[in-house]
């Protein structure tokens, strides 16, 4: 079964085939550095990195550039709000997303472009975008996009300039010829930082915000990729303003297919800072481990609604926990060649063929963690954990997962378990057992079999 993706474009899930034969370009939307990532960007970031790893383990070479806005208008804000210059801010900030995101097990990009280093190219299509009258200068020394000017506008939202327009909610700006219309570039304000300016045609600005992510995909991937990824949220305008943008300035379709991730919903209440449910990366990573946190989010297709919740992510440590139990009974097993013709090995790819199936292909790792539990079989669990792989889990050290950051506590743990297996042998059932409930007591699991005592942290 060969590749199959929901396309946002044309809202059905269509074959795969790249542009240029066994490459795949692809571009992600990333962070716009002013504050810490928080959970709904741990699912964009593991989603599309699911996606590159699969994409890569079909034998595709992937070129996959993924940006870091440095330069916007909450960035400008936060910065004078700490009195540090945008660049210790967002050199912070994109080290602190760095560190969250390897915790997540989120492999970096090939490319990792920061919009600062693209201004000479977002001028270069706003000047095009004006020649081709697609772009007007206004009173205030703002360059807007002419929206009713580009006939494709809406196509990605599935909505009608007129349907677009009832949903208004603001007054339209005094320089802006329709209130659909958005800015290319800023002009300078007399209160803003240095940092936050450059010198143009159009007098001292930024860009804005949509111009940014056209300008870095046609630098780094050119002006028709494959594949355009970001959060549901991005859809409408960001998105649709870079297909008018990279479109009305090239004449070409920008990329072949669009995939979104779904929202995060905590405890089935989207999440809102307004709300008081938001939680950042770190908060998360505070109770409970990465790699716990990322199988959590492979639970549920990447296009549905997340729910995130402490019942959810207890319930996905018990389950990762089942999956490296099966490992850790059969000790180390060497990296071995798959065979994706035949038994789980073509379920779960079929699985991930049909766009990105993760909850499907989680199914078959069970099934054969239950046949190794069964037979103990080293060739099942070498493919539990090459498949596994693909997914980004299940590639640390069994024992060391399972103990987790008991480890250092680990010959105390061991005189307790001695001290235990003393109390058996004399029949003193009594202590045996209640040293077992400290020790429960303490988040640390016994299990008995016939060749000794091991123990896992809960």
């Amino acid at each position: 079964m060969s590749l199959r993706i929901f396309n946002t474009l044309s809202r059905q899930t269509e074959a795969f085939s790249p542009i240029e034969p066994n490459h795949v370009r692809m571009y992600v939307c990333g962070m716009t550095v002013y504050d810490l990532c928080h959970v709904g960007h741990a699912r964009m970031m593991v989603a599309f990195d699911v996606v590159a790893r699969w994409l890569r383990a079909t034998g595709y070479r992937v070129t996959y550039v993924r940006n870091v806005t440095d330069i916007e208008d909450k960035i400008i804000k936060r910065a004078v709000e700490r009195n540090i210059s945008i660049r210790d801010l967002t050199r912070e900030m994109t080290q602190a997303m760095h560190d969250d995101t390897a915790a997540l097990g989120v492999l970096p990009p090939d490319a990792e472009p920061r919009a600062t280093d693209y201004v000479p190219q977002m001028l270069q299509m706003i000047g095009t975008l004006e020649a081709k009258g697609l772009a007007y200068r206004t009173a205030a020394g703002d360059v807007n996009y002419a929206v009713r000017k580009f006939p494709g506008y809406g196509k990605l939202s599935g909505k009608s300039l007129d349907q677009l327009r009832a949903g208004e909610r603001v007054a339209v700006a005094g320089d802006k010829e329709d209130p659909l219309d958005f800015v290319l570039w800023k002009a300078a304000k007399p209160t803003e930082p240095a940092d936050a300016k450059w010198d143009s045609v159009y007098g001292p600005g930024r860009p804005g915000w949509h111009i940014e992510c056209s300008a870095m995909g046609c630098a780094l991937l050119g002006e028709h990729f494959d594949i355009h990824c970001g959060g549901a949220d991005l859809q409408f305008p960001h998105h649709e303003n870079e297909i008018a943008q990279s479109e009305g300035a090239s004449g070409k379709p920008f990329a072949n297919v669009w995939m979104h991730n779904g929202f995060v919903n905590v405890d089935n209440v989207k999440m809102s800072k307004s709300l008081g449910n938001f939680f950042t990366i770190r908060d998360v990573l505070k109770r409970y481990d990465g790699e716990t946190v990322r199988f959590l989010m492979l639970r549920t297709h990447y296009r549905s609604p997340f729910n995130f919740s402490d019942a959810h992510v207890d319930d996905a440590r018990s389950g990762l926990r089942r999956l490296y139990t099966a490992l850790d009974a059969v000790g180390p097993v060497a990296d071995t060649p798959i065979d994706w013709t035949t038994g789980p090995a073509a379920r779960f790819r079929d699985a991930m063929n049909e766009d990105f199936n993760t909850p499907e292909a989680l199914a078959v790792l069970f099934e054969l963690a239950s046949d190794i539990n069964r037979t103990g079989s080293t060739a099942q669990a070498a493919l539990l954990k090459g498949l596994a792989g693909a997914l980004g889990v299940l590639q640390q050290s069994p024992r060391a997962y399972l103990q987790g950051g008991a480890a250092a506590d680990e010959p105390a743990i061991q005189a307790k378990i001695d001290a235990r297996n003393v109390a058996k042998k004399a029949r003193d059932f009594a202590l045996a057992d209640r040293i077992r409930q400290e020790l429960l007591a303490d988040g640390i699991v016994l299990q008995d079999s016939p060749q000794g005592t091991t123990w896992t942290k809960a």
